[in-house]
């Protein structure tokens, strides 16, 4: 009996696992056709909740627009498809999990378990922040950019390309640390080493808000900045708790 796998990924051949690998992609592939096809049906709502912040600092009576034929389809298509990912991401979650549990030990599932709740936690929790509080700001200044020389007409395509981006980014800012965490529990860094490093994690966080934030303002800036900050302060807490202690 093989002492380096789990019990239960012993003696297994490596056509078998392929073939549950399949299973489980189409599970996943079926479930987000499926959840995006729901969203496409479902697509006014979620339009509106998406435009909602661009909506607010347009003028009365102003619509935005598209300026290909195609353009408005298959931007109705990409916004059916992203949204039904984020809809059918707790099935591929479990598809995945499926697959990979059997070869983890007990000690190993219990902390993949609660990290896979909080990074799901974490990404919404960034797109939420990106969402009602970065765009308004950041929406109004941009719309105002013009002044008196250009007038501000929106393109669908755009507008969708650039949230759906932001909201990606910000989200994935907010799993540092769920990242730190990771690299604590495999021994890659220490919480001591962590704190060392605050100067330039703060350095760091200031540059990227700067590089995030679309407008040049330091309000807005601070509003991106103070949270990164605040989430390695929390990893330095998240590392100390799961290293081993001597």
């Amino acid at each position: 009996m093989s002492q380096g796998l789990p019990e239960e990924d012993q003696n297994l051949p490596l056509t078998a696992h392929l073939i549950e690998l399949r299973e489980r992609l189409i599970k996943s592939l079926l479930a987000w056709l499926a959840a995006s096809a729901i969203c496409y049906w479902q697509l006014d709502p979620l339009l509106n909740f998406l435009l909602e912040p661009l909506r607010t600092v347009l003028p009365e009576g102003q619509r935005i627009i598209f300026i290909a034929y195609q353009e408005a389809f298959f931007t109705y298509l990409k916004v059916a498809l992203i949204c039904g990912a984020v809809l059918a991401s707790p099935v591929i979650i479990y598809q995945a999990w499926r697959f990979v549990a059997p070869g983890l030990y007990a000690h190993e599932k219990r902390f993949a378990r609660p990290l896979i709740l909080f990074s799901c936690l974490a990404f919404l929790g960034g797109a939420a922040f990106a969402y009602f509080l970065v765009f308004p700001k950041a929406f109004r200044f941009l719309a105002g950019f013009g002044g008196d020389l250009l007038e501000f007409k929106p393109v669908f395509r755009d507008y969708v390309s650039f949230a759906v981006r932001m909201l990606a980014v910000f989200g994935l800012c907010f799993e540092i640390p769920v990242a730190l965490a990771v690299a604590g529990k495999l021994g890659l860094t220490r919480a001591s080493t962590l704190s060392r490093g605050r100067p330039y994690a703060i350095v760091a966080a200031f540059v990227v808000a700067a590089i995030l934030t679309p407008t040049p303002d330091v309000v807005n800036q601070l509003f991106l900045a103070i949270p990164l900050v605040l989430l390695y302060e929390v990893s330095i807490l998240v590392v100390w708790l799961l290293e081993p202690k001597s």
